[in-house]
C-alpha cells in the first residue's frame, strides 16, 4: 500500500499534457470522442474543457468517491470467492494472493488516475485512445463490450442458480418424484425473468434511474456477506466441511483462483470518471481514496470467501449460496438480495458494452452523433434485443459460472495490468528529459512488470478455459 501511495504521489509531480491535439486520432476522432463512453450513473463529471480540468468543479468529496469506488467493486463476484480460497490451496495461500495483487490493483487504478489528468479524458478507453493510440484504443473497446457481453451471461446464470434454490424450497414435493412442472424449469425462469425485468430495463437511452437501485444492491452484497460469516460462526448442524484444503494441489493451481479475484476487483473501467467527478481530481488524493476503498472491499471479500470457504471446504460450490439449503430463511433472503443485484447491474453493464460498440460504429463509418439521431433508436433497438437474447441463449445453455468467470476474469487482468500499465510506459516515454532521473525508469518498469502480469494472467486463465473447463 505504502508502494502505491509513493507512486502517487510521484505521479503527481510530474503530471504533464499527453497527445492533447489528438495526432493518432485519424480513425474518426470526433464521433468517438462524442460518444460518451462508460459514464457511471452515479456519477456526474464535469464537461471537458481547459479551464475544468483541476478546478474543483466536480461534485463528489472524496468519502463520496470512496463509497462509489467500493459500489463498483463490490458485486455478485463476491459468490466466488470461497472457491477460488479452496483452488488456491487454503486460507493462507488465498488472502496472500489478494494480497500481492492488490498492490498492483490499486498501482492501476492511480496509474489511470494520472493519465486521465494528464491527457484531458474523462473514460477509461477515451484514456487509453489519447495515450496510446488507435490501435491499443480499439483494443481497449473490444475488449470492454467482450467483458460486459461475459458479464451479463454471468448474472442471468446466477439469476438461474438463486431461482432454483427459491422454487426448491416453495415446492413440498420430493425431488426423487420424478415429475417436475414446466413452470420450475431453469430454462423457463431464467427467461420469464429476463424478458419481464431486464429486456424493459435495457431498452431505455439513459439509465440514470437505475442508481437509486444500485444503492439498494450494495446493501443487499453487504447482507448477503453477513450472512456467510454469521453461518460459519453459528453453523446448521447438517453443515459438515468435507475436506478442508491446506496447500494447493499443484503449483498451477493457485492461478486458477486469479480469474476470480480479477472479477472481483475489477472497478478500473468505470474509476476514471469517478475521479473526474472528485471536487479536487488530484492524483495523490486519488490514491487515498482508492487505497481506502480497495482494503474495504478486501475485508469484504476476504470475509466472504474465508467464511464460506471453511464451512463447505473442497466441497464448496463455485457459487457459494448453492452449497446452503434450499429452506434457510436468512440464506433465502440473501438470494434474494442478489438476484435485485444482478437484475439492476445486467441494464448498467448492458450500456457500457453498447455504448462501446456505438462508438466503434460512430469512428468506423464517420458519423456524428448529431448526424446520426434518425437511426440512433433502431439502432440502439437491434442491438439491445440482440444482445439479450445472444446472452440469454448462452446463459441458458452454459449452467456452470464457473466457466464464465474464468473468460472474463482473465479480461478483467487487462484492465486492470495490461491497459494501465501500456498508459504509464507511453505516458513516461512522451515525456521530454535530457537525462532520465531513476523514479522515471522504477516507473517504466513498474508498467513493464504490470503488462507482463496482466498478459501472463490472461494467457494462462483463457487458455485453462479453453482447454480445460469448456471442453470437460
Amino acid at each position: 500500500m505504502v508502494a502505491c501511495a509513493t507512486l502517487g504521489g510521484t505521479m503527481a509531480q510530474g503530471t504533464g499534457s499527453i497527445n492533447s491535439d489528438y495526432k493518432d486520432w485519424e480513425w474518426s476522432a470526433d464521433a468517438g470522442e462524442r460518444a460518451r463512453l462508460l459514464q457511471s450513473p452515479s456519477v456526474e463529471t464535469v464537461p471537458k474543457s481547459g479551464e475544468s480540468q483541476g478546478n474543483g468543479l466536480g461534485a463528489t468529496s472524496a468519502l463520496g468517491a470512496v463509497f462509489i469506488v467500493v459500489n463498483a467493486a463490490l458485486g455478485a463476484g463476491l459468490l466466488n470467492f470461497p472457491a477460488a480460497f479452496s483452488m488456491a490451496g487454503g486460507v493462507a495461500a488465498g488472502i496472500a494472493l489478494q494480497m500481492c495483487m492488490l498492490i498492483f490493483i490499486i498501482g492501476g487504478l492511480v496509474i489511470l488516475a494520472y493519465c486521465s489528468q494528464a491527457s484531458n479524458e474523462r473514460t477509461y478507453q477515451e484514456v487509453v485512445w489519447a495515450v496510446c493510440g488507435k490501435v491499443p484504443g480499439v483494443l481497449c473497446e473490444v475488449a470492454i463490450a467482450v467483458y460486459t457481453f461475459g458479464t451479463c451471461i454471468a448474472f442471468l446464470i446466477i439469476i438461474g442458480d438463486q431461482e432454483d434454490k427459491i422454487i426448491a424450497a416453495l415446492v413440498t414435493e420430493p425431488e426423487e418424484a420424478g415429475s417436475s412442472h414446466w413452470y420450475t424449469d431453469r430454462k423457463f425462469t431464467i427467461s420469464i425473468t429476463a424478458f419481464l425485468l431486464i429486456l424493459p430495463l435495457s431498452i431505455p437511452k439513459e439509465i440514470g434511474f437505475q442508481k437509486y437501485a444500485s444503492s439498494l444492491s450494495v446493501i443487499g452484497t453487504w447482507y448477503v456477506t453477513a450472512v456467510i460469516i454469521i453461518k460459519y460462526i453459528w453453523p446448521d448442524k447438517e453443515l459438515v466441511p468435507v475436506e478442508i484444503p491446506t496447500s494447493p494441489s499443484t503449483w498451477t493451481a493457485v492461478f486458477n483462483a486469479m480469474p476470480t479475484i480479477c472479477f472481483g476487483f475489477q472497478c478500473h473501467v468505470s474509476s476514471v470518471p469517478v475521479f473526474n467527478s472528485m471536487k479536487q481530481p488530484e492524483v495523490k488524493t486519488w490514491g487515498a481514496v482508492v487505497t481506502a476503498a480497495m482494503v474495504i472491499a478486501l475485508f469484504v471479500y476476504t470475509g466472504t470467501g474465508v467464511c464460506g470457504f471453511l464451512t463447505f471446504g473442497a466441497g464448496v460450490e463455485q457459487d457459494v449460496l448453492l452449497s446452503y439449503p434450499s429452506n434457510d430463511i436468512p440464506v433465502a433472503l440473501a438470494r434474494a438480495f442478489i438476484i435485485l443485484c444482478v437484475l439492476t447491474s445486467y441494464p448498467i453493464l448492458h450500456f457500457c458494452g453498447r455504448a462501446v460498440l456505438e462508438g466503434l460504429w460512430l469512428r468506423y463509418t464517420g458519423v456524428t452523433v448529431e448526424e446520426d439521431v434518425v437511426r440512433e433508436r433502431r439502432r440502439r433497438l437491434l442491438q439491445t434485443i440482440s444482445w439479450f437474447l445472444l446472452t440469454l441463449l448462452l446463459a441458458l445453455f452454459i449452467p456452470d459460472i464457473g466457466k464464465v468467470i474464468s473468460v472474463i476474469g482473465g479480461l478483467a487482468a487487462c484492465f486492470i495490468f495490461v491497459f494501465p500499465g501500456l498508459c504509464l510506459i507511453q505516458a513516461k516515454l512522451s515525456e521530454i528529459q535530457e537525462t532520465r532521473a531513476i523514479s522515471w525508469w522504477a516507473q517504466v518498469s513498474y508498467g513493464v512488470f504490470m503488462v507482463t502480469l496482466g498478459a501472463f494472467i490472461f494467457g494462462q486463465t483463457t487458455a485453462n478455459a479453453i482447454f480445460v473447463d469448456l471442453t470437460a
